[in-house]
């Protein structure tokens, strides 16, 4: 019953402990304050070594280069392009690897190392040796698609997916919600829909803003297969325009963290409401089950 009282206690029965050891509770505060300006200084050089570059950018590109990007030939269309590909990228990733992630988690724990292991591989494979490969392979109704690149690309998102998912799964007991929906009568779908999905929604947005990411900055495999696409899109209008190119690679920077930003909130102000876990991009924070009773 102690050991209950002090874990239901947090923190207030983690201070009497420090009391306890004669002051030792000080004087590691004391010592942590003591790199508190380590932390700062490392803070600022971090952000320095990303800011720095970032401005000098815009400086060259200048705030009316953003007005007239929108207006330059060809602009629409690979734009349109790349998020075509990026909405089936995501829809085939999502449902190749979420179903894949919850049985494995459910009912093949063992052979989580080794997917773990296979989804790696587009990451140690270089990408113009993947479509090099697939350009050989692929049947002739789908050379003359740009939609070829959706099912390369669903290779490459593989990894950044399945970590997003994983780490969703892990932050709450799958294996216990999923047993005690089908004791009440629910049947797969509706568990899925019901219990799995809700508990999955950082997890998924994480995943899908990561996928997105990546096609919309993919440039080899899009330039190889000779589609432009928008990343081969700022590439090319760079030998014409340097400042617009910039300006609208700074466009797509800004608008993926937004993106990131409005994920990290959302999953916050998810995990405060429900008291559950949450996931901001790869980290998970599991529930606190010491305030239970």
């Amino acid at each position: 019953m102690a050991a209950v009282d002090q874990i239901a206690a947090g923190e207030p029965a983690a201070a009497g402990r420090g009391l306890r050891r004669g002051g030792q509770g000080g004087t590691r505060s004391g010592q942590r304050d003591g790199f508190r300006p380590w932390r700062w200084l490392i803070l600022i050089l971090a952000g320095a070594y990303f800011i720095i570059p970032l401005y000098a950018a815009l400086r060259f590109a200048g705030w009316g280069s953003f007005r007239s990007v929108i207006h330059q030939s060809g602009f629409a269309a690979s734009l349109g392009l790349s998020v075509r590909l990026a909405v089936i990228t995501t829809m085939i990733t999502l449902a190749l690897v979420l179903p894949t992630a919850v049985y494995v988690h459910l009912r093949l724990p063992r052979l989580r190392r080794l997917l773990e292991g296979i989804t790696i591989l587009p990451i140690v494979i270089p990408p113009i040796v993947l479509i090099v490969g697939l350009l050989e392979v692929a049947p002739g109704f789908l050379k003359s698609t740009p939609y070829l690149l959706a099912l390369a690309y669903v290779v490459l998102a593989m990894p950044f997916a399945y970590r997003s998912i994983d780490a969703g799964l892990r932050s709450f007991d799958l294996k216990t919600l999923v047993e005690a929906s089908n004791s009440l009568g629910a049947g797969w779908p509706s568990t899925i829909r019901r219990v799995v999905l809700p508990n999955l929604t950082t997890a998924l947005l994480s995943a899908t803003v990561l996928t997105v990411a990546l096609v919309l900055g993919e440039y080899t495999m899009a330039s190889l297969d000779l589609y432009q696409t928008f990343p081969v899109w700022i590439v090319v209008f760079d030998q014409t325009s340097g400042p617009i190119s910039v300006a609208a690679s700074l466009l797509a920077l800004f608008v993926t963290w937004l993106f990131l930003l409005a994920i990290t909130m959302l999953g916050g102000r998810q995990a405060r409401r429900t008291g559950g876990g949450g996931v901001a991009l790869f980290s998970v924070a599991r529930r606190d089950t010491g305030r239970t009773s």
